[in-house]
């Protein structure tokens, strides 16, 4: 059976030292489980690679799939050949014919990497005869080491491995191998791309999402899921925790200060967030927060909601201009949904005025007119929760 080959590249993962075989089979496992459909599609390993077996009519189908797993940093498609100069040598004159007849005249130089140090000649002789060959066998082409038009790759290992195109992937380290964390999903557009951002760097995501029902609506509900429905696609899954907050915005709407409505409901959200977080084995919290954007986020504000957390608060945003986050949010698929109308939990309540540089010990004396345990308890009590899994979801 024919089958098409990847060369698959890892960047940090080989920095990992005595814990770099951890990091080596989660990425393993991960390839896996997003190739796990398409049928035909073997994953193997060799000491600073791992290779992709499929079927040729499954390529757009793998590549795609491939694309989306944290941790790895490129890919190329590449043809095995025996360890054998001749046989080597044929490999690489017919792909860069193809490639000639493709896109007329090219510059090119040879590349050798060489961890089968059993195999000679070295690797800078390698490169030297192999591209006299070419230049002998092919028309069109010239040699320029320097900024050359292609890059014949040769890698030597119980096998060779012949390529000249590099494709980039999304990099980061493999998903679910730096802890599980809770991350507060909203509606809007900054907190898919935290989400997307930390579990590129190997965060399990479990999410929080609150709302007013029935001053939200049920659209608004989906959204949100449709939101995770898109994070799944890099995660495999998310749990979400769906949370109603309508009690306690009602309660502190009869008992504080306004223009407090916005900083308390924020407080409440992380302190719930961290209760679940830690029934969860969630060891952080993450946010969509960037400083500035709005009212709550000044550095007082953010003090202020930090305060109601004794877990770390994990803010990729905070630096990032909004232009910035959307382009993210656009090339990750959420912007569109993102930007879909739906009220928020945030917004039907919000005063005319709001406090904008809150101040610890004032929040906390209006937090104490409630009665928050009892507050706290009774939304996670009635929470729901929601397995979002690609296209499907279902409730537990």
């Amino acid at each position: 059976m024919e089958q098409n080959l990847l060369v698959i590249r890892y960047g940090e993962i080989a920095l990992k030292g005595a814990n770099r075989n951890f990091f080596e089979s989660r990425l393993m496992r991960n390839i896996k489980s997003g190739l796990k459909n398409i049928e035909g599609s073997v994953v193997t390993k060799e000491h600073g690679r791992m290779f992709v077996k499929y079927l040729p009519e499954n390529h757009t189908e793998v590549t795609e799939a491939i694309k989306k797993v944290f941790g790895i940093v490129s890919y190329s498609p590449a043809e095995v050949v025996a360890n054998d100069m001749e046989a080597i040598a044929e490999v690489a004159i017919n792909q860069m014919k193809d490639i000639v007849a493709k896109r007329g005249p090219v510059s090119f130089k040879v590349e050798t990497r060489r961890p089968n140090k059993g195999f000679k000649p070295q690797s800078p002789e390698i490169s030297r005869i192999i591209g006299g060959d070419i230049l002998k066998s092919c028309d069109g082409v010239a040699v320029n080491v320097r900024n050359p038009d292609v890059t014949v790759q040769i890698e030597i290992r119980e096998k060779t491995y012949v390529y000249t195109d590099v494709i980039k992937c999304q990099g980061g380290m493999p998903y679910k191998t730096a802890g599980r964390a809770m991350l507060l999903l909203s509606g809007g557009i900054d907190s898919p791309v935290a989400a997307f951002m930390m579990a590129r760097r190997g965060l399990e995501i479990e999410a929080v999402h609150f709302h007013s029902y029935p001053f939200t609506s049920e659209r608004a509900q989906e959204k949100v899921y449709e939101l995770a429905r898109k994070l799944a696609v890099y995660t495999g899954r998310v749990r979400i925790h769906s949370v109603n907050l309508l009690d306690i915005q009602k309660q502190i709407g009869k008992k504080c200060p306004s223009e407090e409505m916005t900083i308390l409901s924020r407080r409440f959200m992380m302190a719930i967030a961290t209760k679940i977080a830690e029934d969860r084995d969630c060891k952080a919290l993450v946010t969509g927060e960037s400083l500035g954007q709005v009212a709550s986020q000044t550095i007082e504000g953010i003090n202020v909601t930090t305060d109601a957390t004794h877990l770390p608060v994990f803010r990729p945003l905070i630096s990032m201009d909004k232009v910035d986050i959307m382009d993210i949010a656009k090339k990750i698929d959420t912007y569109e949904t993102s930007i879909l109308p739906f009220e928020d939990c945030c917004t039907v309540f919000l005063p005319d005025r709001v406090v904008t540089k809150p101040k610890v010990d004032i929040i906390r004396a209006s937090e104490a007119l409630l009665d928050k345990e009892k507050l706290i308890n009774d939304a996670i009590e009635s929470m729901e929760i929601i397995i979002v899994k690609g296209e499907e979801s279902y409730e537990m």
